[in-house]
């Protein structure tokens, strides 16, 4: 028999996250369908990252299971979690590249963890993953120092595609880029989620890119999800906190203005 895909390619429930005395996550529960683009909202320092940390089993939580790919995921030492980070790629705030490796060396990071492959097959590898990108092979010989603010986040996602994950977590990708560049960022990420069938779970401010990248928005607030669905549905949401992040001065710039 041919095993059938889970429906949900990341399952929260109950989950519980704190530091001390200070309850970060509380009690939250979130389904992440397989081939959607998740954005996750919420006010600053409000837990968005360390939900993303913790479904990836970098933070530990108090209570609550977390399932991705159908494997239940415990901490970063547990071997379930260790096997089924191979499922999945990253792209940390700012990038996190490592500024003493070109931009090929980067790219062929996981792959040296994580394969045993020969240096032509990581460099003929870090080259389709730089054109899948919108780069040249020519930029993988260039150091992080050396790149774009745009280029950088898109070597950092090119490392975070080098072993074909299933699942694509982005951590404020277009932050710091200017409206020209996160416009073409987000326009990438779309592509390659068509084109590759990821499942992308995205944490962002970034208002651009809720309304035009992601088929569901998540609204993170007190610790738990108050409104999720498509941002036609998060517009409409009476939590005052979705209504203020929504409705504020701010996303009315985003509007047409009446001539």
């Amino acid at each position: 028999m041919q095993e059938v895909a889970p429906q949900f390619a990341i399952r929260v429930h109950d989950l519980v996250v704190g530091f001390g005395r200070k309850v970060v996550i509380d009690h939250l529960s979130l389904d992440v369908r397989r081939g959607e683009i998740l954005g996750l909202v919420g006010a600053s320092g409000g837990g968005k990252s360390v939900l993303m940390r913790t479904i990836i089993g970098l933070i530990p939580r108090r209570s609550g299971e977390i399932e991705v790919m159908g494997s239940m995921i415990g901490g970063a030492n547990d071997r379930t979690t260790q096997a089924a980070a191979g499922r999945w790629g990253i792209l940390f705030q700012q990038g996190a590249l490592f500024s003493s490796l070109t931009v090929r060396q980067n790219i062929q990071f996981p792959l040296r963890e994580n394969l045993v492959l020969s240096q032509a097959l990581m460099d003929e590898i870090a080259t389709a993953k730089l054109e899948m990108v919108g780069l040249t092979p020519e930029d993988g010989d260039k150091f992080p120092a050396e790149l774009s603010g745009g280029m950088t986040k898109r070597v950092a996602l090119a490392r975070a595609l080098a072993l074909d994950p299933a699942i694509v977590f982005l951590d404020e990708p277009t932050s710091g880029l200017d409206p020209i560049a996160a416009g073409d960022f987000d326009a990438l990420i779309k592509t390659l989620q068509k084109t590759l069938g990821l499942t992308v779970f995205m944490v962002t401010h970034d208002l651009a890119s809720l309304n035009t990248v992601c088929d569901r928005v998540a609204a993170l607030a007190d610790g738990k999800i108050v409104a999720i669905g498509p941002m036609r549905e998060l517009l409409q949401s009476e939590h005052p906190w979705v209504r203020a992040y929504f409705h504020g001065k701010r996303s009315q710039m985003l509007q047409p203005k009446a001539s």
